[in-house]
């Protein structure tokens, strides 16, 4: 019986240490973030999860304004890393963010696309303004950064009044990305990092100009509400200074300058 009950105690023991290796006992890390993040962090995060194997990291993506919204009205997340400082403030002033937490970890330009085939002949963002049935995206400025940096874009160019009436407002980034992709509209302002997603089907004519929008920063910090304190914090820190998240980052497109 004692036998017995020594091995019994032994495959618990071993089925308990395999259970914990596969993950089954891993912390489950939440990371709010910005949809324009979405193809570089599936990338970071198995890097992350083989240098930290006990915490399994999932992510939320969706436009920044959103996704700040939802952590103030108290979703569970452990991250939140967003295309725009704006938002990350607006949350810290809820306290919705543990003090000292935030960093800064990538950074991105804006440019004009069309579809491949470029059916309105549009060349650059002079010719947004002169032909009236064209139709332009921007993601909605009210809540998605890329859409505020857009509208700087457009403003700062004289553009906006005159092609108001025909922007069409995209709920994200990568909407926009879509609607031009397919041929529904006939041009869009997107990330720099999205236009290179799309190449096949999108044609870059140009980089917004400098100075014509304030300067994208992506931010990450960790939700006050969290339980997972140190682990969030962790995968904060593995984003700003870990050197294969770097060199992802800017295999994606995002730029590091001006980065500390």
């Amino acid at each position: 019986m004692l036998y017995k009950t020594k091995v019994v105690r032994t495959i618990t023991i071993l089925l308990a240490v395999l259970l914990y290796s596969n993950g089954v006992y891993a912390e489950e890390l939440l990371v709010s973030a910005a949809m324009s993040l979405k193809n570089v962090f599936e990338e970071i995060a198995p890097i992350y999860e083989q240098q930290v194997p006990d915490v399994t990291v999932h992510f939320n993506f969706g436009s920044s304004g959103a996704l700040e919204k939802q952590i103030e009205a108290g979703a569970p997340a452990d991250v939140f890393a967003s295309a725009s400082q704006r938002f990350m403030d607006m949350l810290e002033k809820e306290n919705g963010i543990t003090p000292g937490s935030c960093r800064h970890f990538a950074q991105n330009s804006m440019v004009l696309i069309v579809p491949r085939d470029n059916p309105a002949n549009i060349n650059g963002f002079n010719d947004l303004g002169s032909g009236n049935r064209n139709k332009i995206c921007i993601g909605n400025p009210g809540s998605v950064p890329a859409g505020r940096y857009a509208k700087e874009v457009l403003q700062n160019m004289n553009l906006y009044q005159k092609i108001q009436k025909n922007l069409i407002m995209g709920e994200h980034v990568r909407q926009v990305l879509d609607y031009v992709a397919r041929g529904e509209v006939d041009a869009g302002i997107v990330y720099a990092t999205d236009a290179r997603i799309r190449s096949k089907e999108v044609k870059v004519l140009s980089a917004a100009p400098r100075g014509s929008h304030m300067d994208i920063f992506y931010p990450a910090a960790v939700v006050s509400s969290s339980q997972l304190q140190k682990q969030a914090l962790d995968f904060v820190e593995f984003l700003s200074k870990h050197t294969q998240a770097k060199e992802l980052l800017q295999k994606h497109g995002f730029s590091l300058i001006g980065i500390k």
